[in-house]
């Protein structure tokens, strides 16, 4: 019999958003909370919220909220009874739950680390599932390392195929062989990822499927061998495999289908031993034919795509739907309790959707934010609106890590009240210094497609007119701006308020030639090209790289890790070639040169971090 042992005090590996929604649950179960955090974070929203706090190291996340001794150690000065991952950074590491378990005192709130690994691989994952009987995509169980294997699976099951890190998730790691002529490169480049990101560089095979929806069962399991599934979510609005908007229950299913697709989720986590909470991910074929109002059957075709072994970010829209606490569910599995509920007393009351609060401009490819401050932050409310948050009105944004701001989670009646709630909520949402995403997510809910709930993974990069991202972001964007007129002269937007028959009215005034508005620190400015810095401030904060000569520059157009320097010093280098490969926003981005010449300097290496508007190589 498993020994209850109720927790005093939680510490929460993470930060931000889901760190103050750990502590959320924490202080209604009466537990003391511990943050940790990093240099960039010491003002952040999770330190004010926690009882108590403990710096981890500087800004570079591999030093910090990745240093699994630090945090183990920030555990036991705290006198802390267990740690709680969040989702991100050590959330799936099965090393660092395997060193939680092993440090006197603490525990783990998570599943084991066997578990985390036998899921956490891929291959392996698959394994586990089809033993289980449920449906995988057709695929390799071995891990692949020769290009000849990749083109041999393209001829017997036709391209495309994907290709797939062990340790992979999100689309990181994850490549698209369309062709037998492009299996080397993505090959490579996969193995590439999967080291950087996973420290595991072995990949396999899978069917890449046209037009999949993405859904996935929230599950809970404890350790007294009960299994429950609290409904899917879908999440099939997605870019470069990131979701944006998740809902549930699906639009898209038909009770049949959902019931056969929760029920594989359980045979899969009972077979692997599975504890704590977790996603099973599923691939579900859409009928490209399906009518208005007509839904998935029993016979659409569904496969496993992998488990998340942690909390997810949209595990929001299932408590909504259920009423169930997740992240209480974690802490009382942890300590040793058995489920309070049977899988017949979960129901699914509504509809939901979380909207991820990005400080991002989809008008320029969802580019992130390099700096901002919350001038104004003043986020909506109402029956059926909850918000996610740390950060708070006068903060500024830390873009050392991701660039979610909050979560906004619309719950309705139905479908329908859910997205005209939506509506209303992001309207409402006023924020000002910092561009955000909130545009997007209002054309998103005005979209045919979207409503009608007939999109795919694949609609946001491939089907819909991205040209209405840019005007979206004219119509209701707010906080950063281009300030620059088409004729490149400089363009200031002024805002004034007037009254007229006593009829209030909101005037804007966009004037040409006129000197720019100051912006308050960190309140982000235009967004025109960047003239090349002579200095750029080397990574450790050490001694400074000095930029030689008059040579063109090729800088950093957004914050993130370098993954491979392609060039060195004496190379030449024609127009449109790449210099090197940048990770930034979980995605790998070629940087390439505008020009041809020599490259002279070459000032970065792999695995350096680089802040927007650092100099990585130059050229005579």
């Amino acid at each position: 019999m498993t020994e209850t042992t109720p927790f005093d005090k939680v510490l929460v590996a993470n930060r931000g958003e889901i760190a103050v929604r750990v502590m959320r649950a924490c202080e209604e179960l009466g537990i003391d909370t511990v943050a940790v955090y990093s240099e960039a974070d010491k003002h952040g929203g999770h330190v004010r919220y926690a009882d108590e706090a403990y710096n981890v190291g500087p800004a570079r996340a591999a030093d910090s909220y990745l240093d699994q001794d630090a945090i183990v150690e920030a555990a036991r000065k705290a006198d802390a009874d267990a740690i709680h991952p969040g989702y991100g950074f050590l959330a799936e590491n099965a090393d660092f739950a395997a060193k939680v378990a092993d440090a006197e005192g603490i525990t783990w709130v998570g599943p084991d680390a066997e578990a985390m690994e036998s899921l956490g691989e891929k291959t392996k994952a698959r394994k586990i599932m089809d033993e289980a009987d449920v449906p995988i995509v057709p695929g390799t169980t071995d891990p692949v390392t020769e290009v000849a294997e990749v083109t041999d699976f393209g001829d017997e099951y036709g391209y495309p195929v994907a290709i797939k890190a062990e340790g992979g998730g999100g689309g990181r790691g994850m490549k698209v062989v369309q062709s037998a002529d492009e299996a080397e490169d993505l090959l490579e480049s996969a193995k590439r990822e999967g080291e950087a990101y996973f420290s595991n560089d072995s990949v396999y095979l899978e069917r890449y499927l046209e037009n999949p929806r993405h859904i996935e069962v929230q599950i809970v399991a404890d350790e007294h061998g009960n299994v429950r599934h609290l409904g899917e979510r879908d999440c099939s609005l997605q870019r470069r495999y990131q979701k944006v908007i998740e809902e549930g229950p699906s639009p898209a299913l038909s009770d049949e289908l959902r019931e056969q697709i929760g029920e594989a989720a359980r045979r899969g986590v009972r077979a692997a031993d599975y504890t704590n909470a977790g996603t099973v991910e599923f691939l579900v074929e859409e009928d490209t034919d399906r009518g208005d109002g007509e839904l998935l059957g029993p016979d659409a075709n569904f496969y496993f795509l992998e488990v998340n072994t942690r909390i997810q970010v949209e595990h929001t829209v299932t408590e909504e739907l259920t009423g169930i606490d997740i992240v209480k569910e974690q802490l009382r599995v942890a300590m040793g309790e058995e489920i309070g509920f049977s899988q017949e007393e979960v129901e699914l009351e509504g509809h939901a959707m979380e909207f991820r609060i990005n400080a991002e401009n989809a008008a320029n490819d969802f580019a992130p934010a390099n700096q901002g401050s919350l001038e104004t932050y003043d986020p909506p409310g109402g029956i059926g609106v909850r918000l996610d948050d740390a950060l708070r009105q006068g903060d500024d944004i830390v873009t050392d890590y991701d660039s979610m701001i909050a979560k906004l989670i619309v719950h309705g009646s139905d479908r329908a009240e859910c997205i005209a709630r939506s509506k209303r909520a992001l309207a409402e949402y006023d924020i000002e210094g910092v561009v955000t995403i909130v545009p997007f997510h209002r054309l998103m809910l005005t979209d045919d497609r979207f409503v009608a709930g007939k999109h795919t993974t694949k609609y946001l990069d491939e089907g819909i007119d991205r040209s209405r991202f840019a005007e979206a972001q004219e119509t209701w964007g707010t906080g950063d701006a281009d300030t620059t007129g088409d004729d490149g002269e400089e363009s200031t937007e002024r805002e004034f308020t007037v009254e007229v028959n006593g009829k209030r009215f909101e005037v804007s005034l966009e004037e040409r030639g006129a000197p720019a508005i100051p912006t308050p620190s960190g309140g982000g400015g235009g967004s025109g090209r960047m003239e090349r810095p002579d200095v750029a401030e080397s990574d450790d904060g050490g001694d400074e790289v000095v930029v030689e000569g008059d040579g063109e520059a090729i800088a950093a157009e957004m914050q993130g890790t370098i993954l491979s320097v392609d060039v060195s010093e004496g190379d030449e280098v024609a127009a449109g070639d790449v210099v090197c490969v940048l990770e930034a926003m979980k995605m790998e981005n070629d940087v390439v040169a505008d020009k041809g010449g020599v490259v002279s300097q070459v000032l970065v290496g792999e695995g350096d971090s680089v802040d927007m508007g650092d100099v990585l190589v130059v050229l005579e």
